[in-house]
């Protein structure tokens, strides 16, 4: 009787309107939707009807998080998880599951576990992508994983992974090169942090300002090293300020 109270009350043509809605999207028939056709009088009751209809798809953030990963591969994801502290095992799991992931379902897997900060595990997954036929050099298949090791403090997992990509000739962005020398000033590390800096002035693209700052500010405490990184900046971005602190705080600049 609700529903046919329901169906009364709807004005002409909306009858036709909410017909198209529901062949396009099956059993739903949402609250927003009806206060559109001018239906914000009818009592709340009468909708609850539409709510036992489902199409079938998970809801909430596991949907949201997953939809894009398939079936297959979210069964890896488990499945690397499981067998992640015995290493006899997960090589076993890798080799006979992973290896026949189709391209898509094996970088979404990494992208996953990447998400997760699995970084043991999105770090055996990479290797595994390297190998494989269809592998091509690319900036942001290292990217995401050096991010999730620096952040994780793991900078000397970050920089094996650096130089795997240097080798490849592949040059970091400007937000990677900012995460490495954030990371070695924060590890305590200024001449790695130097040394980053070195090779950000290699690269073809065009210096970016962020890196420099970070630089600069990490490097009070080390006067000479700031200099020389001093003097770059004001040549390439001479209409910038730098703040120097006063000289008795750090020593003489």
């Amino acid at each position: 009787m609700a529903v046919r109270a329901f169906w009364a009350k709807l004005p002409k043509g909306a009858l036709l309107l909410c017909l198209l809605g529901h062949r396009q999207y099956p059993g739903l028939l949402i609250k927003s939707q009806v206060q559109a056709l001018g239906l914000g009088g009818v009592h709340s009751n009468s909708l609850s009807w539409s709510r036992l209809y489902r199409d079938g798809r998970p809801r909430g953030p596991l949907w949201r998080g997953k939809k894009l990963i398939g079936k297959e591969a979210l069964f890896v994801i488990s499945g690397l998880q499981r067998f992640k502290e015995d290493e006899e095992k997960l090589n076993k799991f890798i080799k006979s599951h992973v290896l026949r992931l189709l391209k898509m379902d094996m970088v979404g897997v990494l992208a996953e576990l990447e998400r997760q900060n699995e970084v043991f595990l999105a770090l055996k997954i990479f290797l595994v992508i390297r190998k494989q036929d269809w592998y091509r050099p690319d900036v942001y298949f290292y990217k995401d994983l050096i991010m999730v090791l620096m952040r994780s403090g793991k900078m000397d997992e970050a920089m094996k992974l650096w130089e795997k990509m240097r080798s490849e000739n592949l040059f970091p962005d400007c937000q990677m090169y900012s995460e490495a020398i954030r990371g070695f000033l924060k590890d305590g590390s200024p001449a790695d942090a130097i040394n980053i800096y070195e090779d950000m002035k290699k690269s073809p693209d065009p210096p970016d300002e962020l890196p420099f700052r970070i630089l600069l500010k990490g490097l009070l405490p080390h006067p000479l090293l700031r200099n020389k990184v001093k003097q770059d900046y004001e040549e390439l971005f001479p209409e910038k300020s730098i703040f120097d602190p006063p000289e008795e705080i750090f020593g003489a600049q």
